[in-house]
């Protein structure tokens, strides 16, 4: 293998090791399609890790910064170390290759800082800006590798991308109250009469179940919103892998229901049968053409 060959290679093994319905998910699209997706993913992977694992605000603020600065390598003078970052020569070769404008990646690491230490979101206009600086923007990233940016396109990879990243609020609530991290909006928890204690306790209370139901029912409203560019995607596999991305992920919210909104049980799954079964209709090609839930 070439230099670039392997570094490719490492993006493949950091998607297949770290985002598991993804990498299922890409198996449609064509090898180089499927190759600049992973590097995308291995940055993406990284800077989070990077920041997410630092021990201290001092080193978490450090380690933005060193991704700052590799983008400058990658953007301004394409000299970075591959010995250090076996997936950076792919990424940088990616970027350059489909032309995706730096201040995405800029906006991304913005979205990292707003992780560190600990969370309280206070209103919803806050969460959805969280959201789209740490997921709608990843989707905004891959329509410039899928296809001609337009602005629909763009505005429903935003959506998915906000209801996905909704979508691991509502499953993670138990793992990051455990790390001093509340993404639901404070102004909607007490609208709904739901106090601090419940959190501490892990209570599910009167409240708790028409909140989640509020809460699911805007994470749905955004996948739909999302529905009408996933159709205009082209079908090289590509609008496939979406669909299989938007229908997989929106499964997680049946779970949750299923499960009676007991979201201190811990994190949710999807089986992978309940996974094939979903995906089976759409790798033969029966697109969706309503909407679905």
């Amino acid at each position: 293998m070439t230099s670039l060959a392997l570094s490719y290679e490492s993006c493949r093994q950091i998607t297949q090791a770290h985002a598991k319905t993804f990498y299922f998910a890409s198996h449609t699209l064509r090898p180089k399609t499927r190759q600049g997706a992973y590097a995308i993913y291995a940055f993406c992977r990284m800077a989070d890790d990077a920041v997410d694992l630092a021990p201290s605000e001092i080193e978490r603020k450090s380690a933005v910064m060193e991704f700052h600065s590799k983008l400058n390598c990658i953007y301004e003078t394409q000299l970075f170390d591959d010995q250090k970052d076996p997936w950076i020569k792919a990424f940088a070769n990616t970027v350059q290759n489909y032309q995706i404008p730096r201040l995405y990646f800029e906006e991304l690491l913005e979205g990292m800082t707003l992780d560190q230490g600990a969370v309280r979101i206070q209103s919803w206009e806050e969460l959805d800006r969280y959201c789209y600086l740490v997921a709608g923007v990843v989707g905004v990233i891959m329509t410039h590798l899928f296809t001609q940016p337009t602005p629909p396109l763009l505005e429903s990879a935003k959506n998915l991308g906000t209801a996905m990243q909704l979508t691991n609020i509502l499953r993670d609530i138990k793992e990051d109250f455990a790390r001093d991290r509340i993404y639901l909006p404070q102004e909607e928890l007490l609208r709904f009469g739901i106090a601090s204690k419940s959190f501490q306790q892990e209570e599910i209370t009167a409240e708790w179940v028409p909140f989640l139901q509020f809460q699911i029912q805007r994470a749905r409203s955004y996948y739909l919103k999302s529905e009408v560019g996933i159709r205009e995607l082209p079908k090289n596999g590509i609008q496939k892998t979406v669909w299989l991305m938007r229908v997989l992920y929106a499964e997680i919210l049946h779970e949750i229901e299923k499960a009676q909104y007991d979201s201190w049980q811990g994190r949710v799954r999807v089986s992978f049968l309940k996974k094939i079964t979903l995906a089976l209709p759409l790798l033969m090609g029966c697109l969706p053409k309503e909407k679905i839930d």
